[in-house]
């Protein structure tokens, strides 16, 4: 049996939902001098990345971006980030993931934050798929989507093709 995608957002929806979400941060973030990014690898840095270009269309916020590299099958292993903790320590910090499921990979890229004094901690996600295990929110979202725990969101980036399916 061939498995149906449905497409969920097309590129011009999830250019959308990204510029959106970027001013959410911003106004969130009006009167702080920089902001860190930290993306959840791979599709979570990503969509960092997006976010950050549109930040900087439409701020004088300076972004630094961090790459966060977390097991998504063992995440209470260790877990590393390409800029040290003094590099975001009392500043902004928003964690950054392509799709909420459970919350597990949230909720341990949460707790290794939590180690370095921030001066506020948000979370960002393009999709919400509320099955949550965890008490972890996304504080901004692009779409949040009811879906049975059977089905499966497949965020696709891809240069003028990217695409959020069901499957």
């Amino acid at each position: 049996m061939a498995l149906t995608q449905n497409c969920i957002l097309n590129n011009r929806e999830i250019n959308h939902k990204i510029r959106r979400i970027a001013y959410q941060i911003y106004e969130t973030n009006v009167n702080q001098k920089e902001v860190i990014l930290a993306g959840i690898q791979s599709n979570g840095y990503v969509l960092a990345e997006k976010i950050k270009k549109q930040l900087e269309d439409i701020s004088e916020i300076k972004v630094l971006l961090c790459a966060v590299k977390i097991n998504k099958k063992k995440p209470t292993e260790q877990i590393s980030t390409s800029i040290a903790a003094e590099d975001y320590a009392g500043k902004s910090l928003i964690l950054i993931d392509d799709v909420l499921h459970s919350g597990t990979t949230l909720i341990y890229g949460v707790k290794h934050f939590l180690d370095s004094p921030l001066a506020q901690f948000k979370t960002a996600v393009l999709v919400n798929r509320n099955h949550k295990k965890y008490p972890v929110k996304a504080d901004f979202k692009g779409i949040s989507l009811s879906t049975s725990l059977n089905e499966h969101i497949d965020v696709i980036f891809e240069k003028d093709n990217s695409k959020v399916v069901l499957i």
